[in-house]
C-alpha cells in the first residue's frame, strides 16, 4: 500500500490553500464573526468543488473519499476559515451515501454538491455533550430539544442523531415545528444553535449513525492539525523576525527548544489522521477506534501547540492585533465538538471491547 498523497491530491490541496490564503484575512474573519458566516467564501469554495468531495459523480460531485475530505479540512483549519464544511461537506454527504435510500441520495446529494443545501449537525445524543438532548421520533415526525447544533448559520437543513445511534433524521430548517435559537460559542467563526422540534416532519436515515460521527471526528482532528500547524509556522516565522538584546529570539535556546518540541509533537499526528481517514472508507475493523483516538490525540496536542505558539509571541500573542486568537479559539472549540478527548477515549475503549 502506498501511503501518501497522489498528484491530483497535491494539486487540489495547493489550489485550496492558495484560494484560502488570498480570501481569508483578519478583516474577513472579523466580518464573518459579526455576520455569523461568510457566504461568499463558501460559494467560491463550492465552485472549486469542495462541497462535492464526498458526493458521488452521478449526483454531481467528485466521488472522492475521506482522505480527500481530510486534506480539505486540514487546509481550512490552517486558514481558520469560516465555512460549514464539517456539516455540509463531510457528515451530511457521508450520511446520505451510507444510510440514505437511493431516492434520498438523488434528492439531496446534488444540492449538497452545488452548495444549494447547507446542513447543521446535531449529534449531542451520541457525544456526551453537556446540555439538553431529549428527542422522540414517531410516525416520521420529530419532537423534543437538542442543544449545540454545529454550522447552524444559514443552514437550510438539520441532520439530527437520535438516542441509541441507530437513526438519523434530516429536516428542513424552515419546516413546520422547527425552532432554531443561536447561541454563543468559543469560536465565533463556527456558530452554534439550540433546536426545538414539535412534530416536525423528517426524512429518516436508518443505520449505524456512529459511523457518521466517526467521519466527523476525523475531519475535526484534521482541522485541528491544520490550525496547530498554522500557529507553529507563524511562531517560527515570528521568532526569526523578533529581535531582543540585539539578535533574533529564534537564536535563544529556550525558544529553539519550544518550537522543536511543538514540531516533534505535531508531525506524527498527520500519519494518525491520514490512517484514520483511510480506515473510514474501507471500513476497517479499527475505523471507530482510530477516529476516536485521532480526535482525542489532536485535541491534546493541538492545545499544547496553541499554548506554546502563543507564548513564543509573548504578550502580543493573546491580542487580536496579530489574529492569533482565531486559531486558538478554533482549536479550543474543536476540542469539545463531537465529544471531548475523555469521551473519545471512552468510545475508543468500547470499540476495542473494553468496558
Amino acid at each position: 500500500m502506498e501511503f501518501g498523497l497522489g498528484e491530483s491530491q497535491r494539486l487540489f490541496d495547493g489550489a485550496l490553500r492558495g484560494m484560502l490564503a488570498e480570501r481569508v484575512t483578519p478583516e474577513s474573519r472579523r466580518a464573518a464573526a459579526a455576520a455569523g458566516g461568510d457566504a461568499a467564501l463558501w460559494q467560491g469554495l463550492c465552485e472549486l468543488g469542495l462541497a462535492g468531495v464526498l458526493v458521488p459523480e452521478a449526483q454531481g460531485g467528485s466521488g472522492l473519499g475521506m482522505m480527500d475530505a481530510v486534506l480539505a479540512a486540514e487546509g481550512l483549519g490552517y486558514a481558520a476559515a469560516p465555512t460549514p464544511f464539517l456539516g455540509s461537506g463531510v457528515m451530511a454527504p457521508f450520511a446520505l451515501r451510507l444510510l440514505g435510500s437511493p431516492a434520498q441520495g438523488d434528492e439531496f446529494l446534488p444540492c449538497l454538491a452545488a452548495g444549494e443545501m447547507r446542513v447543521a449537525i446535531a449529534f449531542a445524543a451520541l457525544t456526551g455533550t453537556t446540555g439538553a438532548c431529549d428527542l422522540r421520533l414517531q410516525g416520521g415526525r420529530l419532537t423534543g430539544r437538542v442543544t449545540g447544533a454545529l454550522d447552524a448559520a444559514d443552514a437550510t437543513h438539520l441532520l439530527v442523531a437520535l438516542p441509541g445511534g441507530e437513526t438519523l433524521a434530516l429536516l428542513a430548517a424552515d419546516a413546520p415545528g422547527v425552532a432554531l435559537a443561536p447561541r454563543r460559542s468559543v469560536d465565533r467563526l463556527r456558530p452554534l444553535a439550540d433546536l426545538e422540534f414539535d412534530a416536525a416532519p423528517a426524512a429518516i436515515l436508518p443505520g449505524d449513525a456512529r459511523r457518521v460521527l466517526d467521519a466527523g471526528r476525523v475531519a475535526l482532528a484534521a482541522e485541528t492539525l491544520g490550525a496547530a500547524q498554522s500557529m507553529l509556522d507563524g511562531a517560527v516565522a515570528y521568532a526569526g523576525q523578533r529581535r531582543q538584546f540585539g539578535r533574533a529570539i529564534a537564536s535563544f535556546q529556550a525558544v529553539k527548544h519550544a518550537c522543536a518540541e511543538m514540531a516533534a509533537a505535531l508531525e506524527p499526528c498527520r500519519a494518525l489522521v491520514w490512517y484514520a481517514a483511510h480506515a473510514q472508507d474501507a471500513p476497517e475493523p479499527e475505523a471507530r477506534m482510530l477516529a476516536a483516538q485521532a480526535k482525542a490525540h489532536l485535541d491534546e496536542v493541538g492545545r499544547e501547540v496553541a499554548r506554546g505558539a502563543t507564548e513564543v509571541y509573548g504578550g502580543m500573542g493573546f491580542t487580536e492585533l496579530l489574529g492569533l486568537p482565531a486559531w486558538f479559539r478554533r482549536i479550543m472549540a474543536n476540542r469539545q465538538l463531537l465529544g471531548g478527548p475523555e469521551r473519545c477515549r471512552d468510545d475508543a475503549a468500547l470499540a476495542q471491547g473494553m468496558s
